[in-house]
C-alpha cells in the first residue's frame, strides 16, 4: 500500500476522549479514499494527522514506504510532500489564475514553471484562463484552479477538506465526477473528506465510515451499502429501517419471518442459531421493499419526499413498524393513503436485536450459502 495508516491514535489536549482510536487502512497508489461520517466522527483530524498537521500519540502513517508518523517520529508537514485543497480553496484573490497556481512551484526556472501551469490548467479543463483573477470566476472552477494549484509541485499525495461544502447542492455530484476523472488522468493518490453520501460514491475507490473516532468499515461502495460490517454502517449508508425479524428453519430451508411476511430464498441467510431464539433485527433498505397495489401487505404513507424521478415513501404498517421505499415518481400517493408493498431482498443484513451502533452482523460462521 502507498499510504498505510497502523492503529493511529490523535488525541488533543485536555479532551475526555480520542479524536482518533485505532484507525487502520491502507490506499494504493493511484487510488482514491474518501473518509465519511457525522460531524465530530474523527475523519478531518485523521486528514490532518497524514498531513503532518496533527502529532500521532499512538501507531503509525507509512507514506510511500516512509514512516511519516508515530509517537517516537513526526516528519514536518512541509517534508511530507502532500497536496492539500481546502474548504475555502484558499486562492490569493490579488494573483491571476496562473500566479495562483504557480505559487508552489516558484523555484522551478521560469519556463519550466510556466509550462507546468499550463500543464495542470489544461488537465482540470480551465487552460486560456491564466490572466483571470478568482472574482471572476465561478465557484466550481476556483475548486478547480486550487485542485491545479496543489497538483502543480507533484505531491506524493492529494488530501482534499470538504472541497465542495461550498457549491450548490447540484453541483456537488457532478463536479466530484469531474476531480475524480482530473485525479485518475494525473495518476494522483488523493485521500478526501466529505460528509456527503453522493459525494463519497461519485468519487472514492474505497469509502472509509468513521463514528466517535472509530474506522467500522473502509471498503466499496457497494459493500458498504449491501454488506456494512457494523449497525451503525448500516444506518448511516443510504436509507433504510431495521425491523424486528425472526429467523427459522425448516428442514434445509432457512427463512426470515418479518412484518412483511418471509424472505425465502436469500443469500447468506444467518442460521437461527446466531441469535437467542433466532431473534434479530433485519435491516430493510429503501429498495428492497416494492409498491404492488396487488400485494397482500398495506401500510400507510406518512411522509414523502420528491427526488425527481422517484419518490422516497415513508410508511408505517397496521402493526407499528415504520418502512421505506422508493417509488417512481408517477406514482404519485398523497400522504395519508394505505399502498401495497412487498419485499424483494437479495441481501439478508441481520444484527442483534437492539444493538449497539458498533455491532457486527452475524459472524460468518454462523452463516450458510443460500
Amino acid at each position: 500500500m502507498f499510504l498505510q495508516v497502523s492503529q493511529l491514535q490523535v488525541r488533543y489536549a485536555g479532551a475526555q476522549s480520542t479524536a482518533v482510536d485505532g484507525v487502520s487502512f491502507g490506499l494504493a497508489a493511484g487510488e482514491i479514499g474518501v473518509l465519511i461520517g457525522p460531524s465530530g466522527c474523527g475523519k478531518t483530524t485523521l486528514l490532518r494527522a497524514v498531513a503532518g498537521l496533527e502529532r500521532a500519540q499512538g501507531g503509525q502513517i507509512v507514506l510511500g514506504g516512509e514512516t511519516v508518523s508515530g509517537p517516537d517520529h513526526h516528519l514536518p508537514p512541509e517534508q511530507r510532500r502532500i497536496g492539500m485543497v481546502f474548504q475555502d480553496y484558499a486562492l490569493f484573490p490579488h494573483l491571476d489564475v496562473a500566479a495562483n497556481v504557480a505559487f508552489g512551484i516558484h523555484r522551478l526556472p521560469r519556463a519550466e514553471r510556466a509550462a507546468r501551469v499550463t500543464e495542470v490548467l489544461r488537465l482540470v479543463g480551465l487552460d486560456g484562463m491564466q490572466q483571470r483573477h478568482p472574482h471572476e470566476l465561478s465557484g466550481g472552477q476556483q475548486q478547480r484552479v486550487a485542485l491545479a494549484r496543489a497538483l502543480a509541485p507533484n505531491p506524493r499525495l492529494l488530501l482534499l477538506d470538504e472541497p465542495f461544502s461550498n457549491l450548490d447542492v447540484d453541483l456537488r455530484e457532478r463536479l466530484a465526477h469531474e476531480v475524480r476523472a482530473i485525479l485518475k488522468a494525473a495518476n494522483a493518490t488523493a485521500l478526501f473528506v466529505t460528509h456527503d453520501q453522493l459525494e463519497a460514491f461519485a468519487i472514492g475507490d474505497r469509502i472509509g465510515v468513521m463514528h466517535n473516532g472509530h474506522l467500522h468499515q473502509w471498503d466499496e461502495a457497494y459493500a458498504l451499502y449491501h454488506r456494512p460490517a457494523t449497525r451503525f454502517v448500516a444506518e448511516f449508508i443510504g436509507h433504510g429501517v431495521f425491523a424486528p425479524a425472526q429467523i427459522l428453519q425448516h428442514g434445509g430451508e432457512v427463512a426470515v419471518q418479518t412484518p412483511l411476511g418471509p424472505l425465502q430464498d436469500v443469500e447468506e441467510c444467518p442460521l437461527p442459531t446466531a441469535y437467542a431464539a433466532g431473534l434479530c433485527d433485519v435491516l430493510l433498505r429503501a429498495d428492497d421493499i416494492v409498491h404492488d397495489d396487488d400485494a397482500p401487505v398495506k401500510a400507510q404513507i406518512v411522509r414523502k419526499a420528491f427526488r425527481g424521478s422517484e419518490f422516497l415513501y415513508t410508511l408505517r404498517l397496521a402493526s407499528g413498524e415504520t418502512l421505506m421505499t422508493h417509488v417512481p415518481s408517477h406514482h404519485n400517493h398523497a400522504v395519508g393513503e394505505w399502498i401495497g408493498i412487498r419485499a424483494e431482498v437479495d441481501h439478508v443484513v441481520t444484527f442483534e436485536r437492539g444493538g449497539a451502533a458498533s455491532s457486527p452482523p452475524a459472524p460468518a460462521a454462523l452463516r450458510r450459502e443460500a
